[in-house]
């Protein structure tokens, strides 16, 4: 794939890996909502393969598939991003669970039960399981989790940088050390469902037939657990909240 000079040929690199984007956007939208067209991710791929394109060297260090990869998945991401599929009133009932589940966690040392959150928040259960359903694509961490003091964007830290910064590296090593602790705390039930879908990579219509359930339920489940551990994971037990705060 070079040319007489010796350089990378990049029409044909873009021809080459241009299934590389569609096999990641495919595995994204298995945890997207339904609202995601899967061409927006492609297009977005396409602009961060070829942005991979025009910055990669040889001498990097790296295979072009693995930086490509990290590009057009970053791309994909940001994306996502500038376009905020999530509304905002289901961020804030996203917020009001986290805050509900760090509540009920602090005054009963364990796991609250969907029954106990949905009395929490002062709704119907099966509201709160429709709630958990329009969930799917809920994600573990959002960009502005992670955003350093200085600015610096979460997605930097997963780019090639033969400078990178050894403390950032810890960083993220210590939000793994503390999102295996979240996980090895969530109920049983859950704790397999997450097993089966990010270890095991099935999706979720297979763990509800692993788990006996539908693959709706295994939805609310899944959406459940995030929510549990981003309620662990970004403060939301460290403080005790209030009642206004859960009923919003």
């Amino acid at each position: 794939m070079y040319n007489a000079a010796g350089q990378l040929n990049k029409d044909q690199l873009i021809q080459r890996f241009a299934p590389l984007v569609k096999r990641i956007a495919c595995h994204l939208m298995a945890r997207l909502p339904a609202s995601v067209q899967v061409d927006d991710l492609v297009q977005n791929g396409m602009l961060g393969l070829l942005d991979a394109s025009n910055r990669f060297e040889a001498g990097m260090g790296a295979q072009f598939e693995t930086y490509a990869a990290q590009r057009v998945r970053g791309a994909m991401l940001d994306g996502l991003r500038e376009n905020d599929w999530l509304p905002r009133s289901l961020r804030r009932d996203f917020r009001r669970i986290e805050v509900a589940i760090a509540r009920l966690e602090q005054e009963n040392g364990r796991p609250p039960s969907e029954r106990e959150l949905a009395d929490c928040l002062g709704m119907a259960l099966g509201d709160y399981q429709k709630m958990l359903q329009d969930a799917r694509g809920h994600q573990l961490v959002y960009l502005e989790d992670l955003v350093a003091e200085s600015g610096e964007d979460f997605l930097e830290h997963h780019l090639i940088d033969g400078d990178a910064d050894p403390a950032k590296l810890l960083q993220d090593q210590h939000l793994r050390q503390s999102l295996v602790e979240a996980i090895e705390a969530l109920p049983e039930r859950e704790r397999l469902l997450m097993a089966l879908y990010y270890e095991q990579d099935l999706n979720l219509r297979e763990v509800g037939a692993v788990m006996g359930v539908t693959e709706s339920r295994a939805c609310q489940l899944h959406s459940q657990a995030v929510i549990r551990l981003r309620a662990r994971l970004f403060g939301g037990g460290e403080r005790k909240a209030t009642k206004a705060e859960v009923h919003g």
